[in-house]
């Protein structure tokens, strides 16, 4: 029987308990307060669920993952990093990041990014914790994306693009920003063919923990809810970097 989360602290079973069959699922209930978002990641937990379902919670083997120092810039992408007229930023449209991101896609059934998850990772992007890269072109948001930067990770959420390649560019600045600056590893979740042409790789969900454990350790991401009252002073070097990468 799936666990069902009703304390008012966030207290998860072991990621080892999840099932194979749908791949990661570990658990439902819960809030999607800052406090239960950010330990659920800094364990390796997501939150995925339809609008009429519970939150439900994933810890899915194996897991997809981007090291900064592996993105393939293949040729076409550095051109029109250089010469496609693209301009990228920082935290500057997070709202309309996510709800692009949220849009139905050609194809898809649906969105997963519902009212209550872009209110609360809105949330978290007061606290200093969600942020988005933004990708311009002539005064236009054409692409983007958006996730938790926590330490020397980034776990990525969504993205979008409108034009060609605009969503690449954003993660080529994220990949170049973090390999700079003391960036280890961006979460990809699940495995794409797309994100796979990108450089990603996977992982075993214990070898992937294990990465969190030793880069978040527990007493620097308090689990108790005052602590996200106020904006959180980013710890992530590398994001003052993200929208200047290519210029570096």
């Amino acid at each position: 029987m799936l666990p069902w989360l009703s304390s008012p602290h966030p207290l998860f079973p072991s990621t080892a308990l999840a099932l194979d069959s749908p791949n990661g699922l570990l658990a439902a209930g819960g809030e999607l307060s800052p406090h239960w978002l950010v330990d659920a990641y800094r364990r390796g937990i997501f939150p995925w669920y339809s609008d009429d379902e519970p939150i439900l919670w994933w810890s899915p083997t194996p897991r997809m993952i981007l090291r900064p120092t592996q993105f393939k810039l293949r040729r076409s992408l550095a051109k029109r990093l250089r010469n496609g007229g693209f301009t990228v930023t920082l935290d500057q449209h997070f709202e309309q990041v996510i709800t692009a991101c949220a849009a139905p896609r050609q194809g898809e059934p649906g969105t997963w990014i519902n009212a209550d998850m872009r209110k609360a990772y809105q949330h978290l992007h007061a606290l200093g914790i969600a942020h988005s890269i933004e990708v311009h072109h002539s005064g236009h948001l054409v692409g983007g994306l958006y996730g938790l930067a926590m330490g020397p990770v980034f776990f990525g959420e969504s993205m979008f693009s409108n034009t060609p390649d605009a969503s690449k560019i954003a993660l080529a600045h994220l990949a170049r920003a973090m390999q700079l600056h003391g960036g280890k590893l961006i979460d990809c979740q699940m495995h794409t063919p797309h994100l796979a042409s990108l450089g990603a790789t996977t992982v075993a969900r214990e070898t992937f923990i294990n990465y969190l454990e030793q880069w978040l350790p527990e007493n620097v991401f308090s689990l108790t809810p005052s602590v996200y009252e106020a904006p959180i002073v980013p710890c992530s070097p590398w994001l003052a970097a993200v929208a200047l990468a290519y210029q570096a």
